[in-house]
């Protein structure tokens, strides 16, 4: 016990020990497969782009609506302590249902790596986002609000540090994920055919979880547990219903109005909820515009993931995945926020200028819809780099691929005479084919019979370059080597093939075995590789960091500043509500709209986030900062005093009683 004691009084460098076990957990929370999720749904669960997205931000706005349960279960029933251990079980059994539904052997019954059975995969993956989005979303406000209750009173200017290191955290979590969850990905397991390592990238954040929880649990002794005050939520419900309600009983202009119209519930409820439930509604009032931040922010895992995979991902000696170069934000985060705290605001202070919490938050938002502007420019280069399909047929002679467009009158009767000429094939050749209308085929005249194949149309899927020979098709990323072999002799032949591109590697009639064998193979480009360089997504990754940075770090602050003592975890999801409401616009706006071109999209998102930065800028400049400790020690004083002078009172009535009774008491004795 004595130990436990000494732990608990324990301080590093001025901050309470229990708090480096919160940050621990807080790693274990965020290191979560989230990366590579919309991958999963588009090439493993055969989702297209748009299901993919929207499932994508349903599960992401589901992360954030269940805080308001983890609130109400901490603050009301369980405690922080408890809320966090029993749901971080609930949010590893998930990630181990999803590592199951992602082992695409369960069903493969032919084995030919593609599970037979995807209605099985779909329902283990839904069951297992719902149990991660209710572990996760219940966590999310308790360690937060579990993280500032360490600290006492002489402790503020470490516990605004501790917000910073918090969102550090929980960033670091997020870029371990980036950078580990697509490498085991890109890696091929399975027991009778090897495909994508799916299971291997939502296993390993599970046992990751686990040991997380395990450290938590270890630092019990040190914690600070505030213990749940009843069902704070409930009561505040109760309030906001007597005080609407009895307002609308009093709505005749013979009433007296009243300062605010909560003061509608002091004839049934305590003064001191009402101004607690009053500094909330205030915050509330102001969290309206923020969801549109988040409706642009956590694009960046659906839209520009995919905007990536039409991209060229070579740094050089680094070959970037798609889903990996979501890692620039966490980088950024983790190199901006101590250069903001340390460097920035000190500055902007030093020069005078009270850059206050809310208008921090207004450049946040500003320099989100300049993110989105920037990606909207990237989407136009890549679109002007797009080549286009439209070549129906191709003839292949020798060495040489020619290319024939046909008019359309051709197309249009889908049968068509082709006569060689002397420069190309064979003098006199005529053959007569019958085509699909926007179909690209090949056709091989040196084989006899002539050898028809149909060509990829569309860029590979996830990046990929579609590699022919005549009578194979191959997907590989970047370089690969083809081995050819009679039995007797093999040939090597490598070469490095981009993204997203398609070829047709040919071997002529006249190829002779030897060391020199692979300079007669020759490589006819189909479709280009993606010519637009990944390393442009970095100047719109670094606007939206920057805008995380002064916005999400500052409103968690915020939130917890100026929320009353009972209610930190309440506020904080109310906060993390934003986040899943964000979202769900996400969603509406899109099958509203329903923009065909990508980068119009992204302006059409980019024009709303400033509207709503004006709108938010104005509430901002009306809003009057609250100290909720000090404005609840007023009301309890005045309940002190109110108490003390009832008290006083019934002293003075029983003294009164007393002495009256003795009065008549001695009259009696006289009589």
């Amino acid at each position: 016990m004595a130990l436990i004691l000494c732990l608990y009084e324990q301080e590093v460098c001025g901050y309470p020990l229990s708090i480096f076990f919160i940050v621990f957990c807080t790693l274990g929370i965020t290191t979560v497969a989230l990366s590579v999720l919309v991958l999963y749904f588009r090439y493993f669960l055969r989702f297209d782009d748009d299901l993919a997205t929207s499932i994508y931000h349903t599960f992401v706005a589901l992360c954030y609506l269940t805080p308001i349960l983890g609130a109400i279960v901490a603050d009301s029933w369980l405690g922080k302590f408890k809320t966090i251990i029993y749901l971080s079980i609930v949010y590893a059994i998930g990630q181990v249902v999803m590592a199951v539904s992602a082992i695409h052997d369960i069903t493969d019954t032919d084995r030919d790596g593609t599970p037979d059975n995807l209605t099985l995969h779909i329902v283990l993956s839904m069951v297992g986002l719902l149990l991660i989005a209710l572990g996760t979303g219940g966590i999310k406000p308790c360690v937060a609000a579990f993280g500032g209750d360490q600290f006492q009173d002489h402790q503020a200017k470490q516990r605004s540090t501790f917000f910073s290191v918090f969102y550090l955290c929980i960033n670091g979590g997020s870029l371990l994920s980036t950078i580990i969850t697509p490498i085991l990905r890109g890696q091929e397991c399975g027991i009778h055919s090897q495909q994508k390592c799916y299971p291997l990238a939502f296993g390993v954040p599970a046992a990751l979880m686990v040991v997380a929880l395990v450290v938590f649990i270890i630092g019990s002794g040190m914690y600070h547990k505030t213990e749940p005050q009843g069902n704070i939520m409930l009561d505040v419900c109760k309030c906001i219903g007597f005080a609407i309600k009895n307002r609308f009983r009093h709505r005749s202009s013979s009433y007296p109005k009243r300062m605010h119209w909560m003061d509608w519930a002091e004839e049934k409820h305590e003064k001191l909820l009402i101004a607690q439930i009053k500094m909330v509604l205030k915050v509330l009032f102001l969290y309206i515009p923020l969801p549109m931040f988040w409706t642009l922010f956590d694009q960046k895992g659906s839209r520009w993931t995919l905007q990536a995979t039409t991209m060229d991902g070579n740094f050089g000696s680094l070959i970037l995945q798609p889903d990996q170069m979501q890692t620039v934000n966490p980088i950024l985060i983790l190199t901006l926020v101590p250069i903001m705290d340390s460097v920035v605001y000190p500055l902007i202070k030093k020069c005078g200028l009270n850059f206050t919490p809310l208008r921090r938050m207004t450049v946040g938002m500003f320099l989100a819809a300049m993110a989105f502007v920037a990606a909207a420019l990237v989407q136009i280069q890549i679109d002007v780099s797009v080549y286009n399909t439209y070549i129906v047929w191709q003839f292949v002679s020798g060495l040489v691929k020619y290319s024939l467009m046909l008019s359309w009158p051709c197309m249009a009767r889908n049968r068509c005479s082709i006569v060689e000429s002397r420069n190309s094939l064979e003098p006199g050749l005529q053959e007569i084919y019958i085509m699909t209308k926007s179909k690209l085929r090949s056709i091989y005249i040196f084989s006899d019979p002539l050898l028809q194949t149909d060509d990829v149309m569309a860029k590979p899927e996830q990046g990929a370059n579609a590699i022919r020979f005549p009578k194979h098709l191959f997907l590989l990323i970047s370089r690969a080597t083809f081995t050819i072999t009679n039995g007797a002799n093999t040939c090597e032949y490598s070469r490095e093939f981009g993204f997203g591109s398609s070829y047709t590697l040919l071997i002529p009639s006249h190829f002779v075995w030897g060391p020199t064998c692979s300079e007669s193979i020759s490589g006819v480009e189909d479709i280009q590789p993606n010519s637009f360089h990944m390393g442009w997504q970095i100047p719109q990754y670094f606007l939206i960091t920057c805008g995380e940075v002064v916005f999400s770090v500052t409103g968690l602050e915020f939130s917890y500043s100026q929320a009353p003592s009972n209610m930190k975890a309440v506020l904080q999801a109310g906060w993390l509500f934003t986040v899943a409401i964000g979202n769900f616009i996400v969603l509406i706006v899109a099958e509203i709209a329903q923009i065909e071109e990508q980068w119009a999209e992204f302006v059409l998102f980019a024009s709303l986030l400033v509207a709503v930065c004006v709108i938010f800028s104005i509430m901002a400049y009306f809003y009057t900062y609250m100290d909720p400790a000090e404005i609840e020690a007023q009301f309890r004083d005045k309940d002190g005093t109110e108490e003390s002078d009832k008290e006083e009172l019934q002293m003075q009535k029983k003294d009164f009683v007393d002495h009256h009774n003795e009065d008549d008491e001695a009259k009696q004795s006289k009589m």
